[in-house]
Parts: C-alpha cells; sequence; structure tokens
C-alpha cells in the first residue's frame, strides 16, 4: 500500500488502527502549509516551532480520542488547532502583561487569582485534576531522557529552544524526544485505558 495516494480520511483511519505511518505521512502532507501559517502570525521560527509541535500534540490527541469528525477536511481542521494556539499564546501575553502590571502595585496579588479564569464548574475541574494526576504517573515511566524533556516543557514551560539550550541538544533532538515521549505515553493510555474522556 502506497500510504503517499491515500486520502486523508483514510489515513487517519488506518493510523487510528494502528499505523504510525500513515500519520506521519498525513504529517509531512500538510506540515509547511501549517506551519507557515503559524510562522506568519507569530514571527519567530522558534515560537512558531513550539505552537507548530504543540498543534500536532492536540492533533493526535483527539484522534486517538476519537474526537475527530471533520468527514475529511483535515488541513481546515488542524489549521484552526494551530490558529486557536496562535490565539491563546497572544491572549497569555496580554494576561502576563496584566499580571506583571497589577501585581507591581499591590504586594498581596496573587497571580494564581488572576489565571483562574472560573471558566471550569467543579466537576470539571475534578476531571481535569485526576487526568493530570495520571499524566504526571505516566511519566515516571519513560526512558530518563524522554522524562527530561516532557518535565522541562510542561512543567517549567520551557520553550523548546530552551531546553535544547540547557540539555546541549538541538531542536530537533528535543522535538523528537518529546514526539518519542508522547507516543510511548499514547501506548500506556491505550494499554491501561486511562484517559478519562470528556
Amino acid at each position: 500500500m502506497v500510504l503517499s495516494k491515500i486520502g486523508d480520511s483514510e489515513l487517519i483511519v488506518l493510523y487510528i488502527d494502528g499505523n504510525e505511518q500513515a500519520f506521519e505521512t498525513l504529517l509531512m502532507r500538510h506540515k509547511d502549509r501549517i506551519f507557515r501559517y503559524i510562522l506568519s502570525k507569530l514571527k519567530d521560527s522558534d515560537l512558531a516551532n513550539d505552537v507548530f509541535q504543540d498543534t500536532f500534540v492536540k492533533v493526535v490527541n483527539t484522534i486517538r480520542l476519537g474526537n475527530y469528525n471533520e468527514e475529511g477536511k483535515f488541513l481546515p481542521w488542524a489549521m484552526r488547532i494551530a490558529h486557536n494556539l496562535v490565539i491563546d499564546h497572544f491572549r497569555r501575553q496580554n494576561k502576563m502583561r496584566t499580571i506583571s502590571e497589577s501585581s507591581s502595585f499591590d504586594p498581596s496579588y496573587s497571580i494564581f487569582h488572576k489565571i483562574d479564569s472560573g471558566d471550569k464548574n467543579y466537576i470539571e475541574q475534578t476531571t481535569q485534576n485526576e487526568l493530570e494526576e495520571q499524566m504526571v504517573q505516566l511519566i515516571d515511566f519513560l526512558p530518563e531522557v524522554q522524562k527530561e524533556i516532557i518535565k522541562l516543557r510542561i512543567f517549567n514551560d520551557m520553550s523548546f529552544k530552551e531546553i535544547a539550550e540547557r540539555k546541549e541538544i538541538s531542536i530537533n533532538t528535543a522535538l523528537g524526544r518529546m514526539r518519542y515521549a508522547l507516543i510511548n505515553m499514547r501506548k500506556m493510555i491505550d494499554k491501561h485505558n486511562l484517559v478519562i474522556d470528556f
């Protein structure tokens, strides 16, 4: 079977059935266009790389959770995810600016008051907390180099450029380790049915 000649929707079906190469084909087919779009908005290649990586993490998670139903319109759907992550980036920038301005005048000001938007109700928050605890437990089962990347990226909120500099590796190596860490975590999730389906 020549995967490059297969349509996006068929590749997704193959990927759901466990064919990792099908997703690689999908990624190679669309990555340049999605990355160019992100770069055109952010004007920073390192930041664009981070958002691009986050886009495909979200794409993978959505497909694996069975929540993809775009009827073959993969590219517009993936572009919408990328667009939303770009918007999130600018919102975070504005929020951080607001926090900095507010906290400089009030010594009792807590950053958590600003970040906690109250968007989640109790059940949603509890579910999210349980999911996060499960994910943290899974991280401990990863190979050490993958565990380090996950912790630096997620818990320390470092960019892939910062991770690469700290670990004295290339950005591509950091991205690769993150990708394999996520693949390994997904396999553990599938094996133990740990993911809570929202």
